[in-house]
């Protein structure tokens, strides 16, 4: 009985233990399990937005989205407004203590464990085809062709 004394007067004094605060530090608060999709600080900072990113605030609107407040709100700005138009809540997150790579994050509260949660940086858009020759010199090089 008296443990739980001893933990009900710490917890008075500090407050409730938190799980797992390596990972709430690096996930912006949340943990791994809660997740749905995250980019990393680099990812955000890109121009545009991760489509993926949009699809997955809109399926999952009971989420919050988590944000890296040690980033430039302008850059954050593009992902607030998606959160806002799927009536999304989100929170920035400001840890001065913390170097977190993240820099945004869709969690629930409660676990949902999904296996993937990190957004592959998108391809290069495809070169386009070299285009045929249209026009008087298409039909020149037909008509002429080298033998």
């Amino acid at each position: 009985m008296s443990g739980n004394i001893d933990d009900y007067i710490q917890q008075g004094m500090y407050g409730t233990r938190q799980t797992k605060p390596d990972e709430r530090r690096k996930f912006l608060g949340t943990i791994r399990e809660r997740i749905v999709i995250a980019l990393t600080k680099d990812q955000v900072r890109e121009k545009g937005i991760y489509k993926q990113v949009e699809q997955a605030i809109k399926e999952n609107r009971n989420a919050r989205l988590y944000l890296n407040g040690n980033i430039n709100y302008k850059v954050l700005s593009k992902y607030t407004k998606i959160a806002s138009k799927y009536d999304v809540s989100y929170t920035f997150v400001t840890n001065k203590n913390s170097k977190s790579e993240i820099g945004l994050v869709l969690a629930y509260d409660h676990a949902i464990d999904k296996e993937e949660i990190y957004v592959k940086k998108e391809d290069p858009p495809a070169k386009p085809q070299e285009r045929k020759k249209k026009g008087f010199s298409s039909i020149f090089s037909k008509l002429f062709k080298p033998m």
